[in-house]
C-alpha cells in the first residue's frame, strides 16, 4: 500500500523534497514520439511556464527543474516561515490567484464588513489555505492538473495523463540536496537531449547560467547565498559560481565523448561535504536508482525516522555508503 504523503514530510527535518511526476500514456509529454513522429515539444514551455507561475503562488521555492520527454524532476523547498507570516488577507489572495473563490472570499479580501458567522468561515478557510499553500501535495495538483487537461484536449482523448501519484523523497542534509540537485541539471546531458548545461533547455541551470552571465541570479528560483547566508534570510548554502562550476565538471565527465576533470573549486565543494569524487560522479548519475526513500547521511535518516515513528530505516545501507564521511 502506498505510503501517505503526510507521512514522507516532515518539516522538523528538512524543508527540501524531491519529486517526480510521469507520464502514462504512451505518447511522450514533451519532445517527438518515435512511434508516431509527432512532435510534442511546445508542451515544455506549458509545463516550465506554469511551473514557474506556482512559485510565486506558493511558499515553496524551486532549487531545481527539468522538463523530459515523459517525466519531470523538481527540487522544492518548502518555505513555511513566508506561509506563516503571510496576513489572513495575503493568504486568501495568494489562494485566489490559482482558484476563483466565491463572493465571501472576495469581500474579506476588499475588506467589506462580515457577519460573525462569515468570519468565521473565512478563518476556517485561511487556516486550510495557509497548509495548502505551503503543501507539496497541492503544489503538484496545480501543476500537473492543468497540463493533463490541455494535453488531453489536444490529443483528443480522456483519462490520465500523469502517473496516478508523484514520487517523493526528502533531501535531509546539504549534501543531499546538491547531489539531487545536480542529478536533476544533469538529467539532459546523460540522455543526450543536450551537449552542456548551457544548452539544456527548459531547465534550472539553464536559467542560472542566463542570468549568472549578467552577474545575477533568476529570481524565480532559490538563490545560492554563498557559505554563510549573510543576512540573507533563505537560499541554498553554496556559492552559486562553485556550483555552476560543479555542475559543468561533472557534465564533462558524465559525457562519454569528452574527457571530464574536477576543478579546484569543485573539489573544495566535494572536500566540504566530504564526498569522494568517485561517489559524487555516482550520486550525480544514478541518485533515483540508489534512493528510493529519503536521502541524508545515517545521522539525519536516523533523526528523520524517529520524529516519523517508522519503524526501519529505509535505504540506510546506501546512505551510509555514498553519504557518510569515507
Amino acid at each position: 500500500m502506498p505510503t501517505p504523503r503526510k507521512s514522507l514530510v516532515s518539516l522538523e527535518d528538512t524543508l527540501f523534497y524531491h519529486c517526480i511526476s510521469r507520464c502514462v500514456r504512451k505518447a511522450f509529454l514533451c519532445g517527438v514520439d518515435n512511434y508516431t513522429g509527432q512532435s510534442y515539444e511546445h508542451r515544455r514551455d506549458w509545463v516550465e511556464s506554469r511551473l514557474l507561475e506556482l512559485s510565486s503562488v506558493f511558499a515553496i521555492d524551486i532549487c531545481a527543474y527539468v522538463v523530459m520527454s515523459n517525466h519531470l524532476h523538481l527540487v522544492l523547498r518548502i518555505d513555511v516561515e513566508l506561509a506563516k507570516h503571510w496576513s489572513d488577507v495575503e493568504v486568501v489572495t495568494q489562494w485566489q490567484k490559482l482558484f476563483k473563490g466565491d463572493s465571501l472570499n472576495h469581500d474579506f479580501v476588499k475588506g467589506e464588513p462580515l457577519e460573525s458567522y462569515q468570519q468565521n468561515i473565512i478563518n476556517k478557510r485561511v487556516k486550510e489555505y495557509r497548509l495548502r499553500l505551503m503543501d507539496i501535495s497541492w503544489f503538484m495538483r496545480a501543476l500537473n492538473e492543468p497540463i493533463a487537461r490541455r494535453a488531453n484536449a489536444e490529443d483528443k482523448c480522456k483519462g490520465r495523463f500523469w502517473e496516478g501519484r508523484f514520487k517523493s523523497q526528502a533531501l535531509l542534509d546539504e549534501a543531499a540536496v546538491l547531489a539531487c540537485m545536480a542529478y536533476v541539471d544533469l538529467n539532459p546531458i546523460r540522455a543526450k537531449m543536450a551537449a552542456t548545461p548551457e544548452t539544456s533547455d527548459f531547465t534550472s541551470i539553464q536559467k542560472r547560467i542566463q542570468a549568472a552571465m549578467k552577474g545575477e541570479q533568476p529570481t524565480s528560483l532559490l538563490p545560492f547565498v554563498g557559505n554563510e547566508s549573510k543576512g540573507i534570510a533563505k537560499g541554498v548554502m553554496f556559492s552559486a559560481k562553485d556550483y555552476l562550476q560543479l555542475v559543468d565538471d561533472t557534465g564533462r565527465i558524465v559525457r562519454a565523448d569528452k574527457r571530464g576533470y574536477m576543478s579546484q573549486e569543485s573539489a573544495t565543494i566535494l572536500n566540504r561535504l566530504n564526498i569522494p569524487q568517485e561517489n559524487w560522479i555516482k550520486l550525480a548519475t544514478e541518485f533515483t536508482n540508489i534512493f528510493k526513500g529519503p536521502v541524508g547521511n545515517t545521522q539525519e535518516l536516523t533523526a528523520y525516522c524517529e520524529h516519523l515513528e517508522r519503524k526501519r530505516r529505509q535505504g540506510a545501507a546506501n546512505c551510509h555508503r555514498w553519504l557518510d564521511s569515507a
